[in-house]
């Protein structure tokens, strides 16, 4: 009753609670349903445990990876069980005396013994044969990476999804071995099994389900390949029916077992624009099968369908990014992956001391899950309004209102935050305590903000570069890239599979299990036949990323490979942006003389990424003065040709996971140049794809998600007359050939890997910088509040 009771204040939502909303750095806001409780670090699986007392959860978070056992009634934790890896795979064995977890890179199944309240490890089933552990490895790639799992029918099996393997596993529980293992289509997700036992398995890198048969020995053999939406995960069977979310193309499938057809689709997109960005990723029926409730990730939001007429009977507000369902009785439990949302940074780790495994610190680190519960059969229509105005699906736009731009050209940068670059301009909301690269290192970024306009409440999307470019050329980040980036960034034994490969292999469109249906920005610009060039965004030397050095530069998409510069270095910190400037110079001085430029060009300009302290490499100030250098001459270029009164450019961090910021984790630097744009303080809400929402509106394109359609473009910034006047580029006074002696920190960073975006411990990264550049000053934390309240 005492739920009940809040649910119906809640419901009683006023103007003064609206202003109250938490907006998080993807531009939309948090207003749940209840009050939440705090878990662990992404939690992606949940089970209730046999009496409903006690719940499950499955914690694939970057620093906290196993099982949390929480209590039903107070929703605290009552046991955090870790273990070396773990990814999605959570059940009780038929009896309920035995708890099952996927072990992830282990290759291994975790099985804990269940006395009815909490769980006591019992070793683990290994699923493959592996070596002698080599001690110089920390975290050993896995072979098979188990997944979803699912209990036999008769409770004798655990049939288990090995997500890397391509294949499904058949484990005798009696034995604890591997009795079969069937080829499957590629990057199996969730196990699903029906009331005759056959086993369905969705493959999250195809658009398939494959239907298996079980013989009475356990052994399976495939009857049916079932042709379902794009990239299906998770799944639910009742009765005849199999249910299958796709995220990616906002859909639900429903299979008819008997038949092996899909009978009906039902739709989950936002009220308008492309069919991407709810993200439906985990499902539940009703009791009486009449309802579905689709987990919808980045609506923050439950949906509710009727099952009969396929209708979409509305939406519940819940947290950031709900991930698992389950109905228990009347109520309907929500787990949210991300929780309550952003936050600023606490205190970090002092030089010299080593940054615990537990950090709550780095920007993964930071995500807590949350869990929450109502009743499954509340009224809706209310709940489904206060959905669309956290989204501003219910915002109108102004007329669009623009100078005549002909070309845009969009400049993507690496990891930095607002406060380690511009934090000593006080034209801004800066904390100079916190800076890293001052004006004398970084005098372009700061003369450019200070003549264009210093945005100074700019926050990316993204976590990390692997969403940070998605989010900055996709406006939105998949299912798979979600769920995958955590045991990415904490070596937990996956491919960075982000940027148009996977498996370390370029791989086509259809075939890219990370590739968002809507595709990336080069593709509304084939689509809308404008002219295309790209420096150095998802591209690469050649098709086997381990075997590139020396090959010409492709483009690793469709849409690229006649569009790359094929002389513009890819992400390699051994080559400085000063190269990369000359490439695009070259080519711009072509472009003058034939008087015609691309309509958008998209330039990767990596090197404020740093290589830390390496005994012989640049600086971490020689890096940030070759970038700054790198950029101002792109921009001397550009206003003194005759493309300056057309060009826009719009200058972004991929993401702001290296560095503290007094504002929030994701602020981070966005500078708007072009001959319109003017001096002053930029104070309002943007984000990465509100500036994607401006570029598409310049140049006429479509929107990619939900993210940029119901955007807040950038209107309303530009004068009433240009202003030719040339920009000069200014020479740092720090040497760009200026080297890092031997030390201690150069030491630790010769341990590190710089042949991709973030294969390094950026927090690690971060202090050995702050150690180069700050001496003994105490290494800051962040010292006032976050993205916090709805901003203007």
């Amino acid at each position: 009753m005492r739920i009940r009771c809040l649910i119906l204040v809640l419901l009683t939502t006023t103007a003064a609670h609206a202003a109250d909303l938490v907006r998080l750095p993807t531009g939309v806001s948090l207003d749940p349903i209840a009050p939440s409780h705090a878990v662990g670090n992404f939690p992606l699986a949940m089970a209730i445990a046999p009496g409903g007392e006690r719940l499950a959860l499955l914690l694939n978070g970057w620093r906290q990876q196993g099982v949390q056992i929480i209590d039903r009634k107070s929703g605290a934790v009552v046991q955090t069980l870790p273990q070396t890896a773990a990814f999605l795979g959570l059940a009780f064995s038929a009896d309920g005396k035995t708890l099952y977890a996927s072990g992830g890179n282990d290759d291994s199944i975790f099985v804990y013994r269940w006395n009815g309240s909490e769980a006591t490890a019992d070793g683990k089933i290994d699923l493959v044969q592996r070596p002698e552990p080599d001690p110089k490895v920390k975290n050993p790639d896995g072979t098979q990476y188990p997944a979803g799992i699912a209990i036999s029918k008769n409770g004798r099996f655990l049939y288990v999804a090995e997500n890397i393997g391509d294949t499904l596993a058949v484990l005798d529980l009696d034995t604890k071995r591997v009795i079969q293992r069937m080829k499957t289509d590629r990057y199996p997700y969730a196990v699903a099994v029906d009331t005759r036992g056959d086993v369905y398995v969705s493959a999250w890198g195809d658009s398939t389900v494959n239907h298996f048969r079980a013989a009475a020995n356990g052994t399976l053999r495939r009857v049916a390949r079932i042709a379902v939406g794009r990239h299906p995960s998770s799944m639910i069977v009742r009765g005849t029916r199999l249910y299958i979310a796709s995220a990616s193309s906002d859909s639900i499938s429903i299979v008819d077992t008997t038949t092996s057809k899909v009978t009906r689709t039902l739709h989950d997109a936002p009220p308008a624009g492309p069919r991407e960005g709810s993200t439906p990723n985990a499902l539940a029926l009703s009791r009486d099968g009449s309802r579905l409730f689709v987990a919808e990730a980045d609506n923050n939001a439950v949906a509710v369908f009727d099952v009969a007429s396929a209708k979409l009977l509305g939406r519940i507000p819940v947290e950031w990014y709900p991930s698992a369902l389950a109905l228990d009785g009347n109520d309907l439990l929500v787990v949210n992956a991300k929780g309550r949302g952003t936050r600023p940074n606490p205190n970090q780790a002092q030089p010299g001391q080593k940054i615990p495994k537990d950090s709550h610190d780095y920007t993964l680190g930071q995500i807590e899950g949350s869990l929450l519960s109502f009743p499954a059969n509340i009224g809706l229509a209310p709940l489904t309004r206060r959905v669309a105005h956290a989204n501003g699906w219910d915002a109108t736009r102004g007329a669009k209102r623009y100078p005549p731009f002909k070309h845009v050209i969009y400049i993507i940068k690496e990891n930095r935050t607002y406060d380690q670059i511009l934090g000593d301009m006080k034209e801004g909301d800066g904390d100079a305590s916190l800076v890293f690269f001052p004006e004398n290192v970084s005098p372009n970024h700061h003369a450019l903000a200070r003549r264009f306009g210093l945005f100074d409440r700019f926050f990316v999307n993204a976590e990390v570069s692997a969403s940070g470019h998605n989010w900055s050329t996709a406006a939105y980040a998949t299912d798979y890239l979600e769920k995958t980036m955590p045991s990415v960034y904490s070596n937990r034994g996956r491919s960075y599979d982000y940027e148009g490969t996977n498996r370390e292999r370029v791989v086509d469109d259809d075939d890219d299990v990370n590739a968002p249906a809507s595709g990336y920005l080069w593709d509304l610009a084939v689509r809308k036949k404008i002219s295309l060039r790209d420096y150095g965004e998802f591209a690469g030397n050649g098709g086997n990323v381990s075997d590139a050095v020396g090959k010409e530069v492709i483009g690793f998409r469709r849409a690229l490979r006649d569009t790359t510069s094929p002389d513009y270095p890819p992400f390699n910190m051994s080559i400085p942006d000063q190269t990369r400037a000359d490439v695009w110079l070259r080519e711009f001085r072509q472009y003058m003389e034939r008087g015609s430029l691309p309509a958008l060009e998209i330039i990767r300009l990596p090197n404020d990424h740093t290589e830390g302290a390496a005994a012989g490499k640049p600086t971490p100030r020689a890096f940030m003065a070759d970038n700054d250098l790198a950029l101002g001459r792109i921009i001397d270029a550009l206003s003194h040709s005759p493309f300056w009164r057309d060009t826009a450019v719009f200058i972004v961090e991929d993401d702001a996971q290296a560095g503290p910021d007094h504002v929030d984790s994701h602020r981070s630097v966005l500078l708007m140049v072009s001959a319109w744009n003017r001096a002053g303080i930029v104070h309002r809400f943007v984000n990465t794809t509100d500036v994607l929402a401006t570029m598409e509106e310049i140049l006429g394109l479509d929107s990619l998600s939900q993210f940029d359609h119901y955007g807040r473009p950038l209107r309303g910034l530009f004068a009433d007359q240009a202003d030719l006047t040339p920009y000069d580029a200014i020479k740092p006074e720090v040497p760009l050939d200026e080297k890092n002696p031997e030390s201690a920190q150069s030491k630790q960073s010769m341990l590190l890997d710089f042949s991709r975006p973030d294969a390094i411990d950026d927090q690690t990264l971060n202090v050995i910088l702050w150690q180069t550049i700050k001496g003994d000053v105490p290494y800051p934390g962040p010292t006032r509040a976050a993205v916090g309240k709805m901003l203007p």
